[in-house]
């Protein structure tokens, strides 16, 4: 990873979900504290914001050119080329859970959404993952039993689905069947330690099948390979969210980043914690799919 940049220079409590949008060269991402999405061109660095009066859990593109947005518990269609805004589901959150979490639309054009469990000292195993079909359906495809659902990301040949527990500390991996939609033999990836790799937070995969996790609690991002071992740490200024992939030639690594959730000596020690940054990799990103909408 080379040639680091801060993108946007900023204080997000929890800068989460960007998305790159190749068609438009912009990237997406939210504030999750605050009910706020935000884009940035990148050619003019011009900036959006828009507001959906629910916390923000995770954004999606879809193949209309609207936004897919989880928000609070429901799952907004947003256009923001007019501003207009269809409510395309709700799911029937339990008692303990807040809100949707971690969301991206997987290779079978659905969008797989996980939940967060309430914060301590209430925070307790009954957060789970979703799957939201372009028709409004909503499957529960993990019910129960994640404190923090996260990582979402899929290998390059689509036949794997990788899946965090930012809470419990662990990756796990999936048997994905795109066709059906359907998940299958789960089992552990990864364990991380805290403070040696972060708690494992958003995902990515390049074209070479590696999966990077975003260390926020070590200020790092990991490069894991499909078996679970460790190919590279990278080091970076600041508590980092979520990886993205971009660019024309999908060798940006964009990431959001946080500053709750950390202590205030990290946030002193990283100053532009919270901030948006973009940096060139040698391998490219996979591309994330379009909602079938």
């Amino acid at each position: 990873m080379r040639d680091l940049e801060c993108l946007v220079e900023a204080r997000f409590g929890v800068g989460e979900s960007p998305v790159w949008d190749g068609d438009n060269n912009r990237l997406f991402w939210s504030d999750n504290t605050t009910d706020e999405v935000h884009a940035i061109e990148l050619s003019t660095r011009a900036r959006r914001i828009w507001h959906f009066g629910d916390f923000i859990g995770s954004l999606g593109l879809t193949r209309s050119g609207r936004l897919l947005v989880a928000a609070g518990s429901r799952i907004v269609l947003f256009d923001p080329r007019n501003g207009r805004r269809d409510v395309l589901a709700t799911v029937d959150l339990p008692p303990g859970v807040a809100k949707l979490n971690d969301g991206k639309v997987g290779p079978d054009g659905a969008f797989w959404v996980g939940t967060i469990a309430e914060s301590e000292p209430n925070r307790h195993p009954v957060a789970s993952l979703y799957r939201i079909t372009g028709d409004g359906r909503v499957e529960e495809k993990i019910a129960g039993g994640l404190m923090v659902s996260n990582g979402l990301a899929w290998s390059p040949d689509t036949r794997t689905l990788y899946h965090s527990d930012s809470r419990g500390g662990w990756i796990d991996a999936w048997d994905f069947d795109v066709a059906a939609g359907a998940i299958a033999n789960r089992r552990r990836l990864r364990d991380h330690h805290r403070l040696r790799d972060g708690a494992p937070d958003g995902g990515a995969t390049d074209l070479d099948g590696a999966y990077w996790s975003a260390g926020f609690s070590a200020q790092c991002l990991n490069r894991i390979a499909p078996d679970g071992s460790l190919i590279e740490r990278f080091p970076v200024p600041a508590a980092p969210t979520m990886p993205c992939f971009g660019g024309p030639d999908m060798k940006t690594l964009f990431f959001t980043s946080l500053t709750v959730h950390v202590s205030d000596t990290i946030n002193a020690r990283y100053r532009r914690n919270g901030s948006v940054f973009m940096a060139r990799v040698e391998v490219a990103g996979v591309p994330v799919t379009k909602f079938a909408d």
